[in-house]
């Protein structure tokens, strides 16, 4: 069996770039590649055109080499509506919002002779909803659910085209199958390892989608008055994201939120029979660590039975030692790597001449509606994270008003997600 003989990219981005030359190169598949009808597509597409359909990845570090390739895609489609062809493997790479129209979008036979979909960035909820979906439709694919997308992925020089730069890779990426166990998570396993990337099996996708570090760090990072300030273009000057106040949003009362928005994903996970998870250790040993001097590593393993100010005395002592890259190499001044240094990015006019708002909060805006749809299904009280959509809410309305009159896109809309959330609470959960 090998469902990655043909394989559909759907999404134009640059990590679809890089996905595409990883399996072109690795399983010797055949890639077709297909992205919406916009400008930025119509730039990736035609600079395929013009290169033949030449696909290439580069790294900025050399320890990455492994995901420099090239190739070229089989096939090419601008516009979902318009792909042919029989398929085996479709990888998703779009943002979790956009599953439910891309997939809408393709024809419904095309769909139906597919064997495994792919959720490269899915949100708490997404396979139940692509599962539940196809499941309607008269499909058993496979769907797998990564937690995170394995890397950093940008358009070389920032401009959409046909090759793409690799600036980081993730130590650890969890995944999950409604099958359980499958040939494919074998085969995607054997990738990871090559990349020097520890893929952890888990038993479900829901489980999988449950370790992403975004849901408990972006809505207290992005959900406060600071930082939504600085992305609607009412602070003066540049914010960053994971930087004390006044030059970021962490403050004692950030922290706070932060603990209590763990505490109601907390009880999300236990009724839907997910493992707990240790916040503390889960931000230092699977993501980003700190010196021991800074967190002893018996604080780290003891967190769950501590105090709730000792908690968050250790979270605010964890960004407090992240400001730098406390295992780069100071320069002769002893200065570190300015780890901490994210701008927070303000809201911009797209490619179609409208104003957008960020993928950060405009994504974090949807995964945590589904997860308000989720406790809401489950009778569970989430006032923490309601407070963050309340907040969020107040501010597209606000800045809506303030843009009467101009192009804004439909980011700056209060949206239910209804849909989406009645999919996802179909049945079990996967």
């Amino acid at each position: 069996m090998d469902d990655f003989k043909h394989v559909l990219l759907l999404g134009t981005g640059p990590v679809t770039i890089q996905l595409a030359v990883l399996f072109k190169n690795h399983f010797q598949s055949q890639v077709g590649i297909a992205g919406r009808n916009s400008h930025r597509s119509e730039q990736v597409m035609a600079a395929l055109r013009e290169s033949g359909n030449r696909l290439f990845t580069t790294v900025q570090n050399e320890s990455h080499r492994l995901m420099e390739g090239e190739c070229c895609a089989d096939q090419v489609f601008q516009g979902y509506e318009s792909i042919t062809g029989a398929w085996d493997t479709v990888i998703l790479s779009v943002t979790a919002d956009a599953y439910l129209h891309v997939l809408g979008s393709l024809n419904r036979n095309l769909l139906l002779h597919v064997k495994c979909l792919i959720l490269i960035s899915p949100t708490l909820g997404s396979n139940s909803l692509v599962h539940n979906y196809i499941k309607e439709l008269g499909s058993n694919a496979e769907v797998i659910s990564c937690s995170t997308y394995l890397g950093d992925t940008r358009w070389i020089h920032g401009v959409p085209s046909n090759g793409a730069i690799t600036t980081g890779v993730k130590r650890k990426v969890f995944i999950g199958s409604t099958r359980g166990t499958s040939y494919n998570l074998d085969s995607l396993n054997q990738l990871y390892n090559v990349l020097g990337i520890a893929l952890s099996i888990m038993r479900s996708p829901l489980e999988a989608e449950s370790r992403n570090i975004s849901l408990f760090v972006h809505p207290p990072l992005f959900m406060n008055h600071f930082s939504l300030s600085a992305v609607f273009g009412q602070s003066p000057g540049r914010k960053y994201v994971y930087k004390l106040f006044p030059e970021g949003p962490i403050t004692h009362r950030l922290i706070h939120e932060m603990l209590e928005c763990w505490k109601e994903l907390s009880g999300i996970f236990e009724a839907l029979n997910l493992p707990s998870l240790n916040l503390l250790k889960f931000m230092t040993d699977d993501n980003y660590p700190v010196r021991p001097e800074s967190l002893p590593q018996h604080d780290i393993d003891n967190f769950l039975s501590l105090e709730p100010i000792h908690q968050e005395y250790l979270l605010y002592i964890r960004y407090a030692s992240l400001l730098i890259d406390p295992f780069s190499k100071p320069d002769p001044e002893g200065k570190y790597y300015d780890f901490s240094a994210v701008p927070i990015q303000p809201v911009f006019i797209n490619r179609e001449g409208e104003w957008d708002i960020p993928r950060m909060p405009k994504e974090d805006y949807y995964r945590i509606k589904i997860i308000q749809g989720i406790a809401g299904q489950l009778k569970l009280s989430c006032p923490t994270i309601d407070k963050f959509i309340e907040r969020y809410e107040q501010q597209l309305v606000s800045s809506a008003e303030a843009l009467q009159g101009q192009a804004v896109s439909g980011a700056f809309h209060v949206q239910s997600f209804s849909e989406d959330i009645r999919i996802v609470n179909m049945g079990e959960f996967k």
